[in-house]
C-alpha cells in the first residue's frame, strides 16, 4: 500500500467515524428492554459480589473526574492507577494548595453522578452516537496516562467495549447501553458516597479537602451529596413528569 492508498483509507475511516458521531433519530425502545436494563444494572450495584467486580467502572470515572477537572484548573494530569481491589487514584501536578488543587480533589465523587445523569438524558435522544464517540476518544487519550498493567487492561477493555457499540451498534443498542451505563454510574456514585459516610478516612477526598481548606470533612461530604441529588433529579425528574402527564 503506497502513501496515496494509505491516506485514502484513513480519510475513508475518518469519514465513517464522523458519520457515526452525528446525532440521529430517537429510537423506539421496548419497555421490557428498558426494565431489563434497569433491573440488571441495579442488581449489579446492590449485590455485593457483583458490585465488587464491576465497581471499577465507577472508579474510572471518579479518577478521570479528578484528572480532567485538574486540567481545566491548569494542573497537569500525569497518572492514572487502578488497583485490583477496584480502588484507584489520579495524579495531577501543580501547586500543593490553592483553588485548582481543591476543585480537582473535590471533583472525584460528583463525576460519576454527573456523567451518569448526562448519559441517561442522552439515551432518550438522538445523541448516543456522538456521546459514545466522545467517550471512546476520552478513554483512548487517557490510555497514555496509565501507570500499571492492571490499569492498562481495564482501560483497553473499556475502549474495546465502548468503541464496538459506537461503531457497530444499532440505534436501539446504543440507547440501551447508554441508559444502562448512566443508571450504573448514578447508582454507583451513591454507593461510593455511602461507603465514604460509613467508613470515613483522613486519606479520603473529603479528608484531604479538610486539610487543604480547614472546612470540616462532613461539609465536603454534604456538598458531594447535594450534587448527587441534583444529578439524580435531573435524570429522573423528566421521566416522572412524563409518567404523570401520560397518566393524567
Amino acid at each position: 500500500m503506497d502513501i496515496t492508498e494509505l491516506l485514502s483509507a484513513v480519510a475513508a475511516w475518518l469519514g465513517q467515524a464522523w458519520q457515526r458521531s452525528q446525532p440521529g433519530p430517537v429510537p423506539a425502545t421496548d419497555d421490557a428492554v428498558l426494565a431489563g436494563v434497569g433491573f440488571a444494572v441495579l442488581a449489579a450495584v446492590a449485590v455485593p459480589p457483583l458490585w465488587r467486580r464491576v465497581r471499577v467502572g465507577v472508579t474510572v470515572v471518579h479518577e478521570l473526574g479528578h484528572g480532567l477537572v485538574g486540567i481545566l484548573c491548569g494542573r497537569r494530569f500525569t497518572g492514572l492507577v487502578l488497583r485490583a481491589d477496584m480502588s484507584g487514584h489520579a495524579v495531577t501536578v501543580g501547586p500543593a494548595r490553592g483553588p485548582g488543587r481543591v476543585i480537582s480533589t473535590w471533583a472525584g465523587y460528583p463525576a460519576p453522578a454527573v456523567v451518569g445523569a448526562l448519559l441517561i438524558r442522552a439515551a432518550g435522544t438522538g445523541w448516543p452516537g456522538p456521546v459514545l464517540g466522545l467517550a471512546t476518544l476520552v478513554l483512548v487519550v487517557s490510555l497514555v496516562r496509565v501507570r500499571s498493567l492492571y490499569t492498562a487492561v481495564v482501560m483497553l477493555a473499556l475502549i474495546v467495549a465502548t468503541g464496538a457499540v459506537w461503531w457497530w451498534g444499532s440505534a436501539e443498542l446504543r440507547g440501551a447501553v447508554l441508559l444502562g451505563v448512566g443508571v450504573f454510574l448514578l447508582a454507583g456514585a451513591w454507593r461510593h458516597l455511602g461507603a465514604l459516610v460509613t467508613a470515613p478516612s483522613p486519606s479520603s477526598d473529603a479528608g484531604v479537602l479538610a486539610r487543604l481548606t480547614r472546612v470540616p470533612a462532613w461539609l465536603w461530604v454534604l456538598s458531594f451529596a447535594v450534587v448527587l441529588a441534583v444529578a439524580t433529579w435531573s435524570a429522573v425528574g423528566p421521566v416522572l413528569a412524563a409518567g404523570a402527564a401520560s397518566g393524567a
